[in-house]
């Protein structure tokens, strides 16, 4: 694997429907040779993932809207501008808090894992809240470990 450089346009790039959300892959595994991936996120208002936990490092930029964010123990109001790191093995979450417009975030993670997990999910999640029993083994199989 090589490092490759990459250029989207606005609306370009692969994009998946993610349990309500939208998660557009920016900068994937293939083209970092593992090092790290972004993609952008858009959250409709209290949607995001419940409490969970991965060995591997993730970043959050808000571009748009408010984010209700939940480090460890720590919860806040993270609004456009705002940037969150959580280390490797971290247990966090996040909900969109805003509707219009509606959260819109970057987020990266290195070493990069997230695009594969983000095409099983869009695969396998149809309809929620009934696939939602599907979430802890697709997380499973990519190493990321659902809390409740």
């Amino acid at each position: 694997m090589s490092k490759q450089s990459v250029v989207l346009r606005s609306g370009e790039g692969e994009q998946l429907s993610v349990t309500g959300g939208i998660v557009r892959l920016l900068c994937e595994a293939d083209k970092t040779d593992s090092a790290w991936s972004v993609l952008e996120c858009v959250l409709p208002e209290k949607s995001g993932p419940p409490p969970h936990e991965h060995p591997w490092d993730e970043a959050y930029y808000v571009v748009d809207g408010e984010v209700r964010f939940t480090l460890g123990d720590k919860e806040m109001l993270v609004k456009k501008g705002d940037f969150v790191y959580a280390p490797g093995g971290t247990v966090h979450a996040f909900q969109s808090a805003t509707s219009n417009p509606p959260a819109r975030m970057l987020i990266f993670d290195a070493p990069a894992h997230a695009g594969d997990f983000f095409r099983d999910v869009d695969r396998e999640v149809k309809e929620m809240p009934r696939d939602a029993v599907k979430m802890p083994e697709i997380g499973a199989r990519h190493g990321i470990r659902f809390i409740r």
